[in-house]
């Protein structure tokens, strides 16, 4: 059987923070917006999560030391 994965765009975020609980903050935060999109009923893959997200994850990279790259896999 063959599958077919459609390309999708991610952001690898790059922590950068001092110390491991401020890490494990910062992805607690980032993994709010994830569950908040998904509470709308829409899909980490859906073809728009990088516009529709984008602005609330630069709010958060102002808190914490991150940088983030959007790659196409």
């Amino acid at each position: 059987m063959k599958a077919r994965i459609p390309k999708h765009r991610e952001f690898i975020i790059n922590l950068n923070e001092e110390t491991e609980e401020r890490a494990n903050e910062c992805w607690a935060k980032l993994q709010e917006i994830m569950d908040a999109y998904q509470k709308e009923g829409k899909s980490v893959y859906t073809s728009t999560f990088i516009e529709d997200n984008e602005e609330k994850v630069k709010a958060l990279q102002k808190d914490y030391k991150f940088t983030y790259t959007i790659e196409l896999k």
